[in-house]
Parts: C-alpha cells; sequence; structure tokens
C-alpha cells in the first residue's frame, strides 16, 4: 500500500477543502447570494454553493493520487467510485437549486451505485446488494444534514473507522477514498461548525454517503475470510441508519408522509431537550465513535463477532427514547367553540332598571389589557394617541 501517496492526497484535500470553503463563503457574502433588500446576508445561497467545496476537494485529491498510482491496483474501482460520487454530487446540486422528485433522485442514485458496481468487478448477487446498501447509507446519509456539524462529524468518524479497515487489509483504492474524504470533511468543518458559515446542502451529504458506502462495499468484498466483514462494516452506519429509522417510525405513528421533511430528526429532538447545536454535533460523533471503534475492532479480530450487535441494540433503544420527545407540536387553537346543533345561544345579561327617582349608574370605564383605567384625552382639542394609566 502506497502510504506516502494516500497521506498526500488526504493533505492535498484537506488544503483544496479548506481554500475552496473560504473562497465560496467570501464571495456569497460578497455578491449578496441569498440576500433579501434590506435584510442581513441568508445562508441559503452559501448553502447551495458549500457542498461544491467538498466534492471538488477530495474528488481532486482523490483522482490526483489515483492517476499518481496511489490507488495501487484499485484504480478502475476508484475511477467507477468518483464517477458514481460525481454523478449523485450534481444530482444534490440540482436539487439544492430546484427539488426534484423522489423517484428521479432514487433513480438516479441507482444508475450512479450500478456503475460503481460494476468498474468494481463484483459478482451479480455480490453487486445487487451492494447497490441497494449504497442507496440506502446514501440517502440515510443525506438525512443528516439538520444541524450545524452533524453531517461532517459522523461522516468523519465514519471515514476514520472504514480507513482502519481497509489499512488492516492493505486496500489502497478504499484506503485512499476514505482519507481523502476524512481530510475533506475535516477542512470542511472548520467553516460548518456552529454558527456554519457554509453547509454541506445535498450535494455534499449525498457524496459523502455515497463515497463511505461504496467503500465499505469495495473493502467488504476483498475481505479475507477471517474477517468478521459482514458483522463489522454495517455497524460503521449506524447513526446514519438509526436516524432514519426514527424519522420513519416517527412519521408512521403519527400518520404523516414518509417523504415530506419535518423537524423529527435526532438533532431536532436533542434540541427540545435544550441541547445545544454544538452539543448535538458531539453527542453524533460520540455515538459514532462508539459504533465504529466496535466495528473496526470486530474486523480486526479483536471482538468476537457477536458483540457487533451491542451498536444496533443500543441505537434501537436510543430511537424508542428519543422517540418519547414530541416532534410535533399542535398548532394553537383559536376562536370559539361553535355550539352544538339544536343548542340555544346563551341570553344576554340583563341590566335591572333603575329605581325611580335615581340617576342612571355611570358606565364603567375603559380599562387597558392590564385592567387598569384609561386616562381621558387631555382637554386641548386634540387626541391622546397611545396615553393611558398603565406605565409600568
Amino acid at each position: 500500500m502506497n502510504v506516502l501517496g494516500i497521506i498526500a492526497s488526504a493533505v492535498a484535500a484537506l488544503f483544496i477543502t479548506v481554500v475552496l470553503a473560504k473562497g465560496v463563503r467570501r464571495t456569497a457574502l460578497r455578491s449578496g447570494i441569498g440576500r433579501e433588500p434590506g435584510a442581513r446576508p441568508s445562508r441559503a445561497g452559501v448553502r447551495r454553493l458549500g457542498g461544491a467545496t467538498v466534492v471538488i476537494g477530495v474528488g481532486t485529491a482523490a483522482a490526483a493520487g489515483s492517476a499518481l498510482g496511489a490507488a495501487g491496483d484499485g484504480g478502475r474501482a476508484v475511477t467507477g467510485l468518483l464517477a458514481g460520487a460525481g454523478i449523485v454530487a450534481v444530482l444534490g446540486l440540482v436539487h439544492d437549486v430546484r427539488p426534484l422528485g423522489v423517484p428521479l433522485r432514487m433513480a438516479v442514485q441507482t444508475a450512479a451505485a450500478t456503475l460503481a458496481v460494476c468498474l468494481a468487478g463484483l459478482s451479480p448477487v455480490a453487486g445487487v446488494l451492494a447497490v441497494i446498501w449504497i442507496v440506502a447509507v446514501t440517502q440515510a446519509f443525506a438525512l443528516l444534514d439538520t444541524s450545524d456539524g452533524a453531517l461532517a462529524t459522523v461522516g468523519a468518524v465514519t471515514a476514520a473507522g472504514l480507513l482502519a479497515c481497509a489499512a488492516l487489509d492493505g486496500r489502497s483504492g478504499p484506503a485512499l477514498l476514505t482519507a481523502a474524504l476524512l481530510a475533506g470533511l475535516i477542512g470542511f468543518l472548520l467553516h460548518n461548525w456552529h454558527p456554519a458559515r457554509i453547509r454541506p446542502g445535498a450535494s455534499a451529504s449525498l457524496f459523502t454517503g455515497f463515497v463511505l458506502a461504496s467503500s465499505g462495499a469495495l473493502i467488504h468484498a476483498a475481505a479475507p475470510p477471517e474477517r468478521a466483514a459482514w458483522a463489522a462494516l454495517p455497524v460503521l452506519a449506524t447513526v446514519a441508519l438509526a436516524d432514519t429509522a426514527l424519522v420513519l417510525a416517527s412519521r408512521r405513528r403519527a400518520s404523516r408522509p414518509l417523504l415530506q421533511d419535518g423537524g423529527d430528526h435526532i438533532t431536532h429532538r436533542l434540541r427540545r431537550i435544550r441541547v445545544t447545536v454544538p452539543g448535538t454535533a458531539v453527542v453524533l460523533g460520540l455515538w459514532a465513535g462508539a459504533a465504529v471503534t466496535i466495528g473496526t475492532l470486530v474486523y480486526a479480530g479483536v471482538l468476537h463477532p457477536s458483540l457487533a450487535l451491542v451498536p444496533p441494540v443500543g441505537s434501537a433503544l436510543a430511537v424508542l427514547a428519543l422517540l418519547r420527545i414530541p416532534a410535533y407540536v399542535a398548532p394553537p387553537r383559536t376562536g370559539t367553540r361553535r355550539p352544538a346543533p339544536g343548542t340555544p345561544a346563551p341570553a344576554a345579561p340583563s341590566t335591572p332598571p333603575a329605581p325611580a327617582g335615581t340617576a342612571p349608574a355611570a358606565a364603567e370605564p375603559a380599562r387597558t389589557p392590564a385592567g387598569r383605567p384609561t386616562v381621558p384625552p387631555p382637554p386641548t382639542g386634540r387626541p391622546a394617541v397611545g396615553v393611558t394609566a398603565d406605565r409600568g
């Protein structure tokens, strides 16, 4: 394995991503992208450009490293993976500008995954399973872009685990991809940490999920028989899959559309229990770190494969606990209740007549919302606007 070439590609990905992210942020703010007249610059326009920095930085560094021989015998697989990742990145960029339908997005992701699997040389059965896995994990990571630093943190931790698994077997191709992605996400996180100056959007989130899922499929296909890859590698995507399971279960229970966006992700529920935005990213990072550590140790043979069940079981319990946090707030009820049909309307209160020879009772003075009497206007002939006795 060309260690120096992989390290050089990672450093290049880090440098390119940091420089591009800083330049995109400055350019977007100076040009007023997403700015409303008379308002502060909006992050919506910057978000559409932020994901391109990760795609360009990681893609350029990995492609250059593969061309210089850092991928070893896996150059063909790296080319196919980068081609598929580029397709889904363009899909995400278009979706950020003009939202696309779910069938079209799933079709494009399936075609990109098929391209990557075909160029990787997998068998038909393994190829079909790999396509299903890549599409599922790609979509799961795309759903993590709901809070500052969440996607970049979880993606970087997962890439570190895949890099360790690839290094154990000397797989240069997956190691090159995961090292470049790890460095690129770290560079992007410098600008995406709360308060985020740029955001990944669908472009970077789909690209990140595709590279991670495809790299895991390549590692699994080439793993030696003594490796428990079937049990270890799926564990590395625990957090993203848990977030997807939480969203689907929550919307199913609430009879809401499954494909409609809502504030029901892990990040939203943690915010509802007073966890800060940086704290949310840290919690997700620790959650992913625990799963990645166990999965990597199982892959290395240090832990028994049965222990790979610990992260999924713990995540399932966490999902059940998060489901108890309310995610859908009912809108406040306004107006008065209508009387039931056939119910007579309540009679207006009647005022008893004043006794003979007495002056009629004075009218009740007007009062402010605080219950204090209003002050009559001054005798100047001009109306007094907003002058009341309520001053405290």
